[in-house]
C-alpha cells in the first residue's frame, strides 16, 4: 500500500528579538536632540571667540576679489579652474551622480551590509584609498598652478629653461607646444551649422564646426584621462598585490576617493584661494573690492 508524502510547509522566519531593534523614541530622537544641543553650544561659543569676518553691504557694482561660490560648490569652483566649463560644471557631477546610484546594483551581495568595515580588508583600503587621493589631487593642483616649477627653481635651483616650459602646467601644453597651425581649426562637420550669432566671441558657430585640439587636450582629454585612468590604475594596483578581491572592495576604494578628493577641492577653494583664484596661503587671503564693471 503506497503512502503519500506531504511536504513540510516551510518554516517562516522568526520575528526579530527585541535587543535588534531601534526604536525611534527614545533610541533616536534622544541621541539626535543631544547633537542638536552641542552643535549649538558649539555655535555659540564659536561666535564669541572668533571675530566673523563680515565685509559691507553688498554692492552690485563692486564685484569682491576673490569671488566665491558658497562653500558646498567650492569644489566645483576649483574644477573650473583645471577644465573646461561646461565639463566641470554639468558633466563631471551628473555622471558621478549616475554612477553613485548605480553602486547597489553593483554590489548585491549581502555581506557586511550596514556594518562599518564589514569586509575583510576594508580598513586598509580606506586608508590607502585617503592618502593616495589627498595627495594626488594636492599634487595636481600645485602642477596645474605651476606651484611645483616654481619650488623646484626656488628650493633646489632647478630649471628647465624654456625647453621644459611646457611642463610646469597643463595650460603650458597648448601655449608652449608647437602645434601647427592647422591643429586649431580641425573641421568636423561636414554641413553648415549656425546656432549662434557670427559676432559672438564666446560659443561661436565656429566651435561647432572646428575641432581646437590643443585647447580639446588640455581642457577636455587630460582632465577626463585623469579622473578615469588614476582611480582605475589604484583599483588596478590594489587587485595585483590581492587586496581588491570583490567588487565590494573596487566600491570602497572608489567612494573613499571620491570622499577624500571632494574634501580637498572644497578646502583648497575655501582656505587657499585667494585674488584672482590664486593659489595663497590661508594667513594670506584677504579680499579687495573690485571695480565698476569687474
Amino acid at each position: 500500500m503506497a503512502t503519500a508524502v506531504v511536504a513540510r510547509p516551510a518554516a517562516r522566519p522568526q520575528p526579530r528579538a527585541r535587543d535588534e531593534e531601534v526604536l525611534v523614541w527614545p533610541d533616536l530622537v534622544f541621541v539626535e536632540f543631544i547633537s542638536a544641543l552641542v552643535f549649538t553650544l558649539a555655535i555659540f561659543a564659536l561666535s564669541l571667540l572668533i571675530n566673523a569676518p563680515l565685509l559691507d553691504e553688498a554692492n552690485p557694482d563692486l564685484t569682491p576679489n576673490p569671488s566665491k561660490a558658497p562653500w558646498y560648490l567650492l569644489n566645483l569652483q576649483e574644477l573650473l579652474l583645471h577644465m573646461q566649463p561646461a565639463l566641470a560644471g554639468v558633466i563631471v557631477p551628473t555622471v558621478w551622480l549616475v554612477i553613485m546610484a548605480a553602486f547597489p546594483y553593483f554590489d548585491q551581495d549581502n555581506e557586511g551590509q550596514g556594518v562599518w568595515f564589514g569586509t575583510e580588508n576594508s580598513v586598509r583600503l580606506t586608508v590607502v584609498s585617503t592618502v593616495v587621493a589627498v595627495v594626488g589631487t594636492w599634487l595636481l593642483i600645485l602642477w596645474d598652478t605651476g606651484k611645483i616649477a616654481e619650488f623646484m627653481h626656488d628650493w633646489f635651483g632647478i630649471s628647465g629653461g624654456r625647453q621644459l616650459a611646457f611642463l610646469e602646467n597643463v595650460r603650458a601644453l597648448e601655449s608652449q607646444l608647437p602645434w601647427p597651425e592647422w591643429s586649431r581649426k580641425i573641421p568636423y562637420l561636414w554641413f553648415d551649422l549656425k546656432i549662434l550669432d557670427e559676432g559672438y566671441t564666446g560659443l561661436g558657430p565656429t566651435s561647432f564646426h572646428y575641432l581646437n585640439l590643443p585647447a580639446f587636450l588640455v581642457e577636455q582629454a587630460i582632465p577626463i584621462a585623469a579622473m578615469v585612468g588614476l582611480p582605475s590604475l589604484l583599483i588596478y594596483a590594489l587587485w595585483r598585490i590581492g587586496w581588491v578581491n570583490t567588487r565590494r572592495d573596487a566600491l570602497i576604494v572608489l567612494f573613499t576617493g571620491f570622499v577624500a578628493v571632494f574634501g580637498v577641492l572644497t578646502v583648497v577653494g575655501t582656505a587657499f584661494r585667494g585674488a584672482g583664484q590664486e593659489l595663497v596661503w590661508p594667513w594670506q587671503l584677504e579680499v579687495h573690492e573690485g571695480l565698476p564693471g569687474e
